[in-house]
């Protein structure tokens, strides 16, 4: 393996109360989403808060404004419009808690039909989902996210030990929640695609923080001399090189999702660089630290000096 950082020597554990104040403040944002969430008041996608999303093919370019007037001089209003000018494609989303869905999706192609004469227009797909099954998705989204966070405390406790699995879970936890307040904060929109983005999150922070875990372990069982705190310092600095490298080349794979996937996968790849970034943070400055404070008789330790 390449060493970007060679011979490091820094006091990450040193760094835990400003670390604690970073995160109380992140996850607060987290906690504020996921009550906005649970009461709908969130920006929720049709996913979860049920409507029609229609997607549009035109035979020739179409200027996005023109779609938007002809959709507003018939009477649709509150709807969102996403454009995919490379295939002439548009999508039209609206959030609607009513019964007769199919309505809505008729009156938005016969409008366009009227409205773009010299144009003509192909109906790729149409989507309806009622708010009931909108509101069965996002109870199934968030008890998929716990139970996949449960896997992974049994996982780590059984690989290591049970304050090892208690990190790795907080930290996982803390990576879901800060990924899903900071797009709360950004106002975007939390849809089935975000749920699987944080999903893939909570795998990938598993993944970093097992490799900073092992180093840990091994250490802990032939440095037995030196301060536990200590101890995790030198574990965290010996595997720094190869934790960024990862995060780095991830990082790549993501930002040219970003930038060049296209509009589908724009929030995807979003959630993905947040949540690389905080995952690896997590793994050094959140599941580290419940390792170092949490005894083998399974209490809280006072910090040591």
């Amino acid at each position: 393996m390449i060493e970007i950082i060679k011979k490091t020597n820094i006091n990450f554990m040193g760094l835990r109360k400003f670390t604690l104040v970073i995160s109380g403040l992140l996850l607060l944002l987290g906690f504020v989403a996921v009550y906005h969430l649970a009461t709908g008041t969130a920006n929720l996608g049709i996913d979860f808060a049920g409507g029609t999303a229609v997607e549009i093919k035109f035979e020739k370019p179409v200027d996005l404004q023109k779609v938007r007037k002809v959709l507003d001089t018939r009477g649709i209003k509150d709807f969102e419009l996403q454009d995919f000018p490379t295939v002439n494609k548009v999508l039209i989303q609206i959030k609607r808690d009513q019964k007769e869905l199919g309505k809505l999706s008729e009156q938005i192609i016969t409008a366009l039909r009227e409205g773009f004469h010299d144009n003509k227009i192909r109906v790729d797909s149409t989507t309806e989902i009622g708010p009931k099954v909108g509101a069965k998705l996002r109870k199934d989204a968030i008890w998929a996210i716990v139970l996949a966070t449960i896997f992974i405390l049994g996982y780590i406790a059984w690989r290591f030990q049970f304050r090892f699995g208690v990190g790795a879970t907080v930290a996982t936890f803390h990576d879901v929640l800060v990924v899903l307040g900071l797009f709360s904060l950004m106002n975007k929109e939390i849809n089935l695609i975000l749920v699987s983005a944080l999903l893939t999150i909570a795998g990938y922070s598993l993944t970093d923080t097992v490799v900073v875990f092992d180093r840990i372990r091994e250490n802990l069982r032939f440095i037995t001399k030196e301060p536990v705190e200590q101890v995790i310092n030198k574990s965290i600095n010996e595997v720094l090189s190869r934790t960024i490298i990862t995060s780095l080349t991830t990082l790549l794979a993501a930002g040219a999702l970003f930038f060049f996937g296209g509009e589908v996968i724009h929030d995807f790849a979003l959630a993905m660089i947040l949540g690389i970034v905080v995952g690896t943070y997590s793994s050094i400055f959140v599941a580290s630290l419940i390792v170092l404070l949490w005894k083998k008789d399974g209490s809280l330790a006072a910090r040591k000096r």
